[in-house]
């Protein structure tokens, strides 16, 4: 990995921080030995997920996907996260986030793997003691065992904190008896080991446990039947007096809610990476489409509706790609500050995550809007095969939905990102005050119309970033301002802020990569991601503007409304940009 200029990191202080090319990693610094990691998923998908994936959707044969998982295993995927020392590879966060986003291209496939390796085997690797370490993860890491994690409830889904899945202590001591209903349980119908949430006597919080399938009390509903990704195994699973051992209590009673959120936290930038990998595939395979499909004697991919759906798949996915694989090497890099500083490694891991749980969120978010965007324009592209489910697209289609609904919905990411950002504020962690209140005196100010052109590498869309930020922190700081407590029950309005928030950090990370391989390589050989990164900045630009209005118009009133929207004017204001010869170059570039 390339080395990059470190600094001290707080996760959501990009809102007010100014970040350098330096101090970033982007995709293209990846080592050889990681491009071959890449490679080796690549293979995998090619030789054994692509050609069964009918026969996997159908689940005619309940050993398929338990085999699937087991080849995976014996390549070494399913131990990615594992410290070698049980059996696994240890990799780095950013090498996991890679393989994340390869096998992200398998649909269901991809969706078991996650499961399996994230949110299956994360808890025990991070909260298990060293006797459930020992026990579990080697056989985890090898797939000889098989993980789920039951979670959810017919009554509480969003709100994880509300189940009733009741654990009862034996009068001996020795064992839990569990009871309680989980739905919507990824690989719950081959599933060795579960880790379950449940309440203890009249406990506010959730208590977490591994629990065998070989204990008994276990029995689940057949196959969910889906909209998508139907060859993951989906189960209701009722636990009736399961008798759980009360040394497989996973870490301190009470703190099974701590361990669910941090593990989403992991569990979204993990389905960010994902849905980039399925991005790039459907991508690439509504380009080739568009180059052999001739109608009027010309190949549809030389028109310009079709081109236009082209050039914004890649934006997109450009865009969302740059966003992702740097929070993931800000996540590693807080990790590593924290173990410096003596801190223990799983706490230390545990805390670099948390840290950037607002950036996690965000790109959760984008990420899934950006799969289903260019699967649905992939369908259009290509048009009435599209719809056939002899064609790739009406997988995919179907597929990509569900990612804006796991993790934690988007609308709840949405509420989670500024929340988290609000209340780290307002514990004095990011100065969100100060720079807000310099943006209300400036707007009360007289604009400099003379100001000189910017001049440099990409310079306008550097001062138009600045800008952006100001209009946050302006609409931001005024809605804290009017609503005080009240703005997170202001539902509409934190999700407004929540699409500036997420713009602005995706259009810096955007920017950020294009100016480090220019360094890189040269600005003559950059043209494509400069026209790309232009053409996002311009379209979050516009995109932030109106956002913006909708949150002001949402709390404001009066003179006070105007003076805003003015200063929103300025800090939105754009020179014309010529975006349908943008995406003409983009696509051309593509096709070379």
């Amino acid at each position: 990995m390339s080395e990059t200029s470190v600094k001290k990191a707080i996760g959501g202080a990009f809102v007010v921080q100014q970040t350098t090319p330096d101090q970033i990693f982007i995709p293209e610094d990846f080592t050889e030995e990681q491009k071959m990691i890449g490679s080796t998923c690549e293979d995998f998908l090619e030789k054994e997920i692509f050609p069964r994936l009918d026969e996997i959707d159908s689940q005619k044969d309940p050993e398929l996907m338990p085999s699937l998982m087991d080849k995976a295993g014996e390549l070494g995927l399913l131990g990615t996260s594992v410290p070698d020392v049980y059996g696994g590879f240890g990799m780095d966060f950013n090498t996991s986030m890679l393989v994340a986003e390869v096998i992200g291209a398998g649909h269901s496939f991809a969706v078991a793997l996650s499961a399996h390796t994230g949110i299956g085997t994360l808890p025990i690797a991070y909260y298990g003691n060293d006797e459930q370490k020992a026990k579990y993860l080697p056989k985890l890491a090898t797939g000889e065992w098989k993980a789920s994690y039951c979670l959810t409830e017919p009554d509480s889904g969003s709100d994880a904190n509300s189940g009733k899945t009741k654990a009862v202590l034996s009068a001996d001591g020795k064992q839990y008896l569990i009871t309680g209903q989980k739905m919507w349980i990824t690989n719950g119908g081959f599933a060795d080991i579960f880790i379950v949430f449940a309440k203890i006597e009249q406990d506010k919080n959730l208590t977490a446990f591994i629990i065998e399938k070989s204990f008994g009390g276990i029995t689940m509903n057949e196959e969910e039947h889906k909209m998508g990704i139907k060859g993951s195994s989906t189960r209701q699973i009722f636990f009736n007096d399961c008798p759980v051992p009360a040394e497989n209590m996973l870490s301190a009673r009470e703190n099974g809610f701590k361990i669910a959120v941090n593990i989403l936290n992991i569990g979204r930038i993990k389905l960010a990476a994902a849905a980039i990998g399925a991005s790039k595939r459907v991508a690439a395979t509504s380009r080739q489409y568009a180059s052999e499909r001739k109608q009027f004697g010309v190949a549809i991919g030389t028109f310009g509706a079709i081109q236009f759906k082209m050039a914004e798949q890649y934006v997109k996915v450009y865009a969302s790609e740059s966003a992702t694989y740097r929070a993931g090497q800000d996540i590693e890099n807080k990790q590593h500050e924290l173990m410096s500083a003596g801190m223990d490694e799983v706490q230390a891991k545990l805390k670099g995550v948390e840290n950037y749980a607002i950036e996690c969120a965000i790109l959760k978010v984008h990420a899934s809007e950006t799969l289903d965007y260019v699967t649905d324009e992939g369908v259009q592209i290509y048009g009435g095969m599209g719809y056939s489910a002899d064609a790739p697209m009406e997988r995919a289609y179907r597929d990509s939905r569900i990612n804006r609904i796991f993790e934690g919905t988007n609308e709840i990411n949405r509420l989670l990102a500024v929340g988290t950002l609000l209340k780290k504020a307002m514990k004095g962690e990011i100065d969100l005050i100060g720079p807000a209140m310099k943006v209300q005196q400036e707007i009360m100010s007289i604009p400099d119309f003379g100001a000189a052109q910017e001049e440099g590498f990409l310079a306008a869309e550097v001062k138009k970033l600045a800008q952006l930020k100001k209009a946050f922190l302006m609409v931001s700081g005024a809605a804290v301002q009017k609503l005080m407590m009240r703005i997170e029950e202001e539902q509409e309005i934190m999700m407004f802020l929540a699409d500036i928030l997420i713009e602005i950090y995706v259009a810096e990370s955007t920017l950020l990569r294009t100016m480090k391989l220019a360094s890189q390589k040269g600005e003559s050989a950059v043209n494509l991601e400069k026209n790309a990164t232009i053409l996002y900045l311009h379209l979050a630009t516009e995109k932030i503007a109106f956002s913006a209005r909708q949150a002001l118009q949402s709390f404001a009133t009066g003179d006070e409304l105007k003076i805003m929207m003015m200063g929103l004017k300025r800090f939105t204001k754009q020179e014309p940009v010529n975006v349908t010869q943008l995406r003409r170059e983009i696509v051309k570039a593509l096709y070379v």
